[in-house]
Parts: structure tokens; sequence; C-alpha cells
């Protein structure tokens, strides 16, 4: 497992980051939907686009922290 470190800690930030993209771009697009910058949409759709974003954003920083942890893991058995 420690061959793998590098990849668990590399693909941890990436996902981070992807993460974080999620929730801008949901914050930006129901924002837009929401203040009837984007004609043809309800008020409330804005709303459910920033649920469904919210959701993908929990799911992959979920995946990331658990990444992270496995990384802790890994190390302490090193210690050993």
């Amino acid at each position: 497992m420690r061959e793998h470190l590098g990849f668990l800690k590399t693909s941890s930030a990436v996902v981070k980051i992807a993460a974080w993209i999620f929730l801008l771009l949901g914050l930006s697009g129901s924002a837009a939907i929401f203040f009837d910058i984007v004609p043809g949409y309800h008020r409330w759709m804005g709303i459910v686009i920033l649920a469904v974003y919210a959701f993908f954003f929990f799911f992959l920083f979920l995946i990331a922290k658990i990444a992270d942890l496995l990384v802790k893991i890994i190390n302490e058995i090193k210690k050993e």
C-alpha cells in the first residue's frame, strides 16, 4: 500500500478541487436563475439546482476525506 500513497494524496486534492468547483458552479448557476438573469426558468429551479450541486459537493468532499483518512491509517501502520 505504501506505493499508492502519492496517488491517494494527489487524487484527494484533485477531488477536493473538483468538489469546490461544483459548489461554485452551483452557486453561480442558482443565483443567476434565482435573480432572473436567465430567462425561461422559474425561481424555485435555482434552489433545486443549488441542492443538486450541493449534494455533489458533499459527496465528492466525503470521498476526498475518506482518501485522506486512508492515507493517515497507512502512515500509522507504517510507524509500527
